[in-house]
Order: structure tokens, then C-alpha cells, then sequence
């Protein structure tokens, strides 16, 4: 996405990584995807994380991936 900040994380460090976004403001799942990288490849997990704050016209948004192998495709489940 042109303009929004992608990071690429571990699927071991994404619920630390989502207590921080949280803490900062990121309180919003825009949308969740997930996509096979290549045939029998990696497969990643899309977060679009986005500050929804009263009388804001454009908040600041993030996308995270997460990279998981076909073989053990886990990543933790983030509630709050």
C-alpha cells in the first residue's frame, strides 16, 4: 500500500508486536487476509492496523505481515 508503513514480523514475536501497536494508538483491524506467497511456499497472514481518534480526517495506519511455512501455519490469535 503506497504511503502505509509495512513490517514483516516472526509469527513468535506478533503478539508483542500487537500489544505495542495497541498501546500507541492502533486500535482499529481495517482487514485480515492471508495469501500463498509461492505454489508450496511460505504462506503470510495480512493485518491492516489503523488510530481511529475523534475528529481525525486520515489516521495513521500499519500493515504487519506475518510469514509462516506450509508445515506448521501458526500465529498466534490476538483478542482484547
Amino acid at each position: 500500500y503506497q504511503g502505509i508503513e509495512t513490517l514483516q514480523i516472526k509469527p513468535e514475536d506478533w503478539h508483542s508486536i500487537a500489544v505495542i501497536l495497541y498501546v500507541y494508538g492502533y486500535n482499529y483491524l481495517r482487514f485480515q487476509c492471508a495469501y500463498d506467497v509461492a505454489p508450496g511456499g511460505l504462506l503470510a497472514s495480512v493485518y491492516h492496523l489503523t488510530r481511529i481518534e475523534y475528529g481525525i480526517d486520515q489516521p495513521e495506519e500499519v500493515c504487519i505481515k506475518v510469514f509462516v511455512s506450509r508445515k506448521n501455519p501458526r500465529i498466534p490469535s490476538i483478542f482484547w
